[in-house]
């Protein structure tokens, strides 16, 4: 495994240095174990272990090339990792989703478009008390999504959707089981977006910390 460690790090810093790029190629193995001082097995080890992580794409018949590094493709990996996790770790993931999901929406107060304020609002059309738990739950996803995409930085939001997919069975549960949770739901997010259509980014942050802090909050007496 230290082998397959080492030979991992040289193909990084391949990267990192600028040896190889996004979309490169990478050279033959025979060339590439000899140049990196490494046997030819560890470096198949190695090549394995980034192409599960979506670093490098492996095309049979054709090489082993540098993958485009987009953060929506990177973030694969941690959400199989969050994906994971037992229901207790959920409560884990609330409180980063509690500390950078606000962050975002005060990003997105000063960045937001009339057009993504329109969006915002269209997720709200046909939700009502005759919404099921999972229509509700998807609008939730999608809201959270335009917010995070109106920040304006593909990182953080590849961060935020990971963790916020990955809690979709705690608000399913909540909407089974706690009253109201339709009105709830919209009146939290008609309150968010007013304050990211005024700019109010301080409000926006605090809506954001109460609408995520009254799941978190919930889920810890539930559990």
């Amino acid at each position: 495994m230290a082998v397959t460690d080492e030979a991992i790090t040289k193909i990084k810093d391949m990267i990192i240095s600028g040896k190889l790029s996004a979309g490169d190629r990478l050279p033959p193995e025979k060339e590439l174990s000899e140049k990196l001082g490494l046997s030819r097995s560890s470096l198949r080890e190695a090549v394995k272990a980034l192409e599960i992580i979506r670093v490098l794409d492996v095309r049979r018949g054709d090489g082993t090339y540098v993958t485009s590094l987009e953060p929506e493709l990177l973030s694969e990996a941690m959400t199989f990792i969050v994906d994971l996790h037992q229901d207790k770790s959920i409560l884990d993931i609330f409180a980063v989703r509690r500390i950078l999901e606000p962050a975002a929406a005060a990003m997105a107060a000063t960045r937001i478009t009339p057009e993504q304020i329109s969006a915002l609002r269209a997720t709200m059309e046909n939700i009502n008390e005759e919404t099921s738990v999972e229509s509700l739950v998807d609008h939730d996803l999608v809201f959270h999504e335009l917010i995070t995409a109106a920040a304006d930085n593909s990182y953080l939001a590849s961060v935020l959707n990971a963790l916020s997919s990955s809690t979709v069975r705690a608000r399913i549960w909540r909407g089974l089981t706690q009253e109201k949770a339709v009105d709830r739901t919209l009146a939290e997010h008609t309150a968010i977006i007013e304050a990211l259509e005024r700019g109010d980014a301080d409000l926006a942050k605090s809506l954001l910390t109460v609408h995520i802090s009254g799941v978190e909050h919930w889920l810890r007496q539930a559990l």
